[in-house]
């Protein structure tokens, strides 16, 4: 089997197997409980860090880590190349039917299969580092999920924070709807500080 034909194909399958293990509630647990032998000691003496501030610390370890493994599996130079192309094949494919240019219209169009594959190529190219960005942030996504109820029941005053507008929330209980306060601020930390990593490795990003 050629690897670097079916290299896509295989890290989706992967991707997918990995998100189909993490919901069987067996194996959650198991992942959960290897987890907390790592992360488990921030929360216990003498470290007791507030669970907020854990989770901007994992945000900010898997962002640079999916950020990392991005920058060195996509070739973003030919993918910034075929989008940039491909706006110009656009505009140009424009311009010929508004001048009704019938025999540009046609030399276009054959064209335009080859722009499309390339397309397609490179955009199967960001699949490539997906089973191994998961294999890292679903146990830590597991672990927050096994640790926060116990969390709250034994610790309550490490499992609380302030949001603006909303005020103050335990993080388990919910913030908008019903997405409880811990995936809120996962998601905003997740988001600015991986934006701010991906800026700084000039892979995309604010």
């Amino acid at each position: 089997m050629d690897m670097k034909k079916y290299g896509n194909q295989i890290s989706l399958v992967l991707a997918m197997g990995i998100i189909f293990l993490s919901t069987i509630p067996q194996i959650r647990h198991v992942v959960g409980l290897a987890m907390d032998l790592i992360l488990g000691p921030l929360l216990a003496d003498p470290v007791n860090l507030p669970f907020y501030v854990i989770i901007l610390i994992l945000s900010a370890l898997t962002g640079l880590y999916s950020s990392l493994l991005q920058k060195y599996t996509i070739d973003y130079e030919r993918l910034q190349e075929v989008q940039q192309g491909m706006k110009e094949f656009q505009k140009e494919y424009r311009d010929a039917q508004l001048s009704k240019d019938e025999r540009r219209i046609k030399k276009l169009e054959s064209k335009r299969d080859k722009m499309m594959k390339e397309q397609l190529e490179v955009s199967q190219e960001q699949f490539k580092p997906m089973a191994y960005i998961l294999l890292v942030s679903i146990p830590i996504f597991l672990w927050l999920i096994y640790k926060l109820p116990l969390i709250t029941e034994l610790k309550p005053y490490l499992a609380n924070i302030i949001f603006p507008y909303f005020g103050f929330r335990l993080i388990w209980t919910g913030a908008i709807w019903i997405a409880p306060a811990w995936i809120l601020w996962y998601m905003i930390c997740s988001i600015c500080i991986s934006q701010v990593i991906r800026k700084s490795l000039n892979i995309g990003g604010i």
